[in-house]
């Protein structure tokens, strides 16, 4: 006689261990990658007015103007401010921070500029002039922060035409359309 063997129902157990190690691991990994992968982002504001929009008479707008042979600061309306021809291959970012620090001085309120950029002018120098354009190192309470300067930076083209160089004769620089 031939004797039928049952067979228990046995239910099988998942063994998920390693793929739990997996998931303990992998899941900070990501989340730590996240905020390394972050982009910095400046905000700009093109220059020009909205439709039907009038300029006022007497508004003061500043204007940087960069290009590779120096830095001219200037008001739109009444003209040069102050220019800083190249010093041994280097834009003068400092003298130009100096002098917007006096603008900021004078008008506490402005926060706006318009900044005008050369055709030939290379990345790293746009860059290093909207740092220094909208803010600089300050020391408060033996800490460095960043005090504002002209936090409200617009874009522009400057006319290719523009160089702005040393009259040899004098020692005054000047800024030539």
């Amino acid at each position: 006689m031939r004797r039928k063997h049952r067979r228990l129902p046995t239910n099988a157990e998942l063994d998920i261990t390693a793929f739990l190690n997996l998931m303990i691991v992998l899941v900070p990994v990501l989340l730590l990658g996240m905020v390394f992968t972050q982009i910095r982002m400046i905000e700009l504001d093109f220059p020009g007015m909205a439709a039907g929009e009038a300029p006022e008479a007497e508004t003061f707008r500043l204007e940087v103007l960069l290009v590779p042979s120096g830095i001219r600061v200037a008001d739109s309306d009444r003209g040069l401010i102050d220019s800083f021809p190249l010093q041994e291959g280097e834009q003068d970012f400092a003298a130009l921070r100096e002098t917007l620090k006096a603008i900021k001085a004078r008008m506490p309120e402005k926060t706006d500029l318009v900044l005008r950029i050369g055709p030939d002018v290379d990345y790293q120098t746009l860059v290093t002039a909207m740092d220094t354009v909208r803010s600089y190192p300050e020391v408060v309470a033996a800490s460095v922060v960043r005090a504002e300067l002209f936090p409200d930076v617009s874009l522009g083209d400057a006319p290719a035409d523009v160089k702005v160089s040393v009259l040899e004769t004098t020692g005054q620089t000047e800024a030539t359309p």
